[in-house]
């Protein structure tokens, strides 16, 4: 990808601070199991949207320039491949985060939270890597 040492920083920086920003505005919601309790979690789940949004948004649309100026074919293909699986995966998560919310209850939502974010880190790190 073609970007400058500033723009990587920048880029770095930005993206690193939505990710954690994702990921506290989304936490507090895990802990929220009870389907009674289903509009707080969606609250959490909806404010995490918010830097998720942003992060997708920059790895498909924000970034093309830079990759689409990568001279050699096959690493600009290998970049876009890289971005799209990595948004395919990350976008596993929102759902495995409403199983509560779809009428899973008690232990059931809990092992098919484990399993959900099991799978979906899998599909993120391993498959990405093997790019």
């Amino acid at each position: 990808m073609k970007l400058t040492p500033e723009e990587s920083q920048s880029k770095s920086i930005t993206l690193g601070a939505a990710a954690a920003l994702m990921i506290l505005a989304g936490y507090p919601g895990e802990i929220v199991l009870d389907a009674d309790q289903a509009s707080t979690r969606w609250m959490f789940w909806g404010a995490a949207m918010l830097p998720f949004s942003y992060i997708v948004y920059t790895l498909l649309v924000g970034l093309s320039g830079a990759t689409n100026a990568e001279e050699d074919a096959e690493i600009r293909g290998k970049i876009k491949q890289a971005q799209v699986l990595t948004v395919l995966s990350w976008c596993t998560y929102p759902i495995v985060y409403i199983f509560p919310m779809m009428g899973i209850t008690g232990s059931n939502v809990v092992v098919a939270i484990q399993i959900g974010y099991s799978v979906s880190d899998i599909i993120s790190k391993c498959a990405v890597g093997l790019l």
